[in-house]
């Protein structure tokens, strides 16, 4: 089996060849995550302190609650007018105990990962992919994502281009721009400290206590201030282009958003083959205008058909020329009869 430090050299290297090509700049990083359903069924659970079943358990609380427990109806109704709550402290899934229950994008309750990217806002290159339970945190799982990222960033400084430029940031990573979901007063005031100017759009939370918390303070009032002029807006809005658009490409059209391998370490190795598969297309379209195989099949083609197009066209073209050629050859040949008058006389129609 392939280790996951093997995959993860394979991202590194696409990676070094973006920044030969100049398609990496790293001084603005885009973060966002998206949550993966896992390769195993919620009716599967069991409580991780006895571990009894679901149904095992329902009937020991019918049972305490003084109802049949072998009547399936009673016990579903018990079951949904009791108080509940799908603890992850609580519940596991003996086959993948690594995922976690959370709450999908489409509003299920499911066992899933969650994936974590943090994209150059200039180019789209992926720069780091990390990969977590499903139900960790946007502002938890940032304080991983973002230092992998600055460290895949610092490695490239030193690559240049075949023109001989430098092309990613001398200083290394100077900004992240993330959705409202990783807003908090300790993550603002964290990479404040780090020397990372922040573009994190803020949630609706109305007046706030401080409390002589003035290191907060200040990092939220400086990012709700950088939000609001022209180019915060600008970096807000391409995340849709730059960020978004990568998720489409790898978890709506690629297939993934739904995982068929158990653990961690698999999910996060099929997570980074597919980011630098992402990173791969990006160079080829680069370099030659087609991200894919099938991309260039069809250019392939339409140029074909687009030279037999302009074949055609220069054939009708000449053949036109031909044309108007002899029109001239039979009118310097042959030039216009002039009738006289009785000619004239002698073919009207009485």
């Amino acid at each position: 089996m392939i280790s996951a430090a093997a995959h993860q050299q394979v991202f590194r290297w696409v990676l070094k060849r973006l920044a030969r090509s100049g398609l990496m700049k790293g001084k603005t990083l885009g973060i966002d995550s998206t949550t993966l359903e896992a390769n195993a069924a919620m009716k599967s659970i069991v409580r991780r302190d006895s571990q009894e079943s679901y149904s095992d358990y329902l009937q020991r609380l019918a049972q305490a609650e003084g109802v049949e427990a072998h009547a399936a109806a009673a016990v579903q109704r018990m079951d949904r007018k009791r108080a509940k709550k799908m603890s992850n402290e609580e519940w596991v899934n003996p086959h993948d105990p690594e995922a976690e229950i959370t709450r999908l994008k489409d509003g299920r309750t499911a066992l899933a990962y969650k994936t974590e990217q943090a994209v150059d806002m200039e180019s789209g290159a992926i720069v780091a992919v990390t990969t977590h339970g499903g139900a960790r945190g946007d502002t938890d799982s940032i304080r991983e994502t973002l230092p992998e990222a600055a460290e895949a960033v610092a490695e490239e400084i030193a690559e240049c281009t075949p023109e001989g430029k430098y092309a990613v940031h001398f200083a290394g990573v100077e900004e992240a721009v993330a959705d409202k979901g990783y807003h908090s007063n300790e993550v603002l005031r964290e990479l404040t400290e780090l020397g990372v100017r922040t573009y994190i759009a803020e949630p609706e939370r109305g007046a706030r206590k401080w409390d002589g918390r003035r290191a907060e303070q200040a990092a939220v009032y400086a990012n709700r201030r950088r939000i609001r002029d022209a180019r915060g807006k600008r970096l807000l809005a391409g995340r849709g282009e730059r960020v978004e658009r990568n998720f489409a490409h790898q978890f709506d059209t690629g297939g993934m958003d739904r995982i068929y391998v158990r653990g961690v370490e698999n999910v996060h190795k099929k997570l980074l083959l597919q980011a630098a598969a992402c990173n791969l297309a990006l160079l080829m379209r680069t370099l030659y205008g087609a991200g894919k195989p099938r991309a260039a099949h069809d250019s392939r083609s339409e140029l074909f058909f687009t030279i037999l197009r302009l074949y055609s066209a220069l054939i009708a073209l000449c053949q036109l020329e031909s044309t108007f050629s002899e029109d001239q050859d039979i009118r310097l040949n042959h030039p216009p009869c002039h009738y006289s008058e009785s000619c004239r006389a002698s073919k009207t129609v009485v």
